[in-house]
């Protein structure tokens, strides 16, 4: 089975993209979805969370807003949280593998917003990185309910460059020409892995397709 790597920083079409190759029939594990769940109402994550970082948690679990008020700009506690999230990911994420290895599916997308940041990339065959010009992603970062300049900025700032991103991938999908394009890049990706590809552990971006 391979393991194909997701991810793009902010507002690239990450998350269009992972819809698009569900559509597509591919088992996708997504990381954000795991983590409002962890964080949500009933979660895994809220008591420890709530312990480590008084003040945050609601009638709705863990009030995100005020968390990431609480540890963005703050490396050290960034990392006591990403050690109580990071874990719990990992642990669901091994379970969905496991479940679609039972399956007997070929092929398995790993949406993992900071694949590259988290080390994350040893766990997948390939990587798949979708990306956009500057001046777009900012048009589409500031549209987003609560995102200001500085907001996105200290995002952004958080993450790996977009190039070095796409030096390390082997696939690159440019999502700027409209989900068409999208769509056909990402047939093109799937038909490529699935013409007897041999599974390989991911070590290092060799560049495989980029479009």
């Amino acid at each position: 089975m391979i393991r194909l790597g997701l991810t793009g920083s902010i507002a690239m079409g990450k998350s269009n993209a992972a819809k698009t190759l569900r559509r597509l029939g591919v088992p996708v594990f997504d990381a954000d979805a795991v983590v409002h769940r962890l964080l949500g109402p009933g979660g895994a994550a809220v008591a420890e969370v709530e312990a480590a970082f008084p003040g945050v948690r609601d009638a709705a679990g863990i009030d995100r807003r005020r968390l990431g008020q609480r540890v963005f700009g703050d490396p050290p506690a960034l990392r006591r949280l990403e050690a109580i999230i990071h874990p719990m990911v990992r642990d669901a994420e091994r379970r969905f593998v496991a479940l679609a290895r039972a399956r007997r599916a070929p092929l398995v997308v790993l949406d993992i917003p900071l694949l590259f940041e988290t080390g994350g990339i040893g766990r997948c065959d390939y990587v798949l990185v979708v990306s956009a010009p500057p001046r777009l992603q900012r048009e589409r970062a500031l549209r987003r309910s609560g995102m200001s300049e500085s907001r996105f900025a200290e995002i952004r700032n958080a993450q790996m460059p977009d190039a070095e991103k796409r030096r390390r991938a082997d696939f690159v999908v440019a999502t700027a020409l409209g989900r068409n394009v999208t769509l056909k890049r990402l047939q093109a990706v799937l038909r490529t892995l699935r013409q007897d590809v041999p599974p390989r552990r991911h070590r290092r971006g060799g560049p495989c397709a980029k479009s």
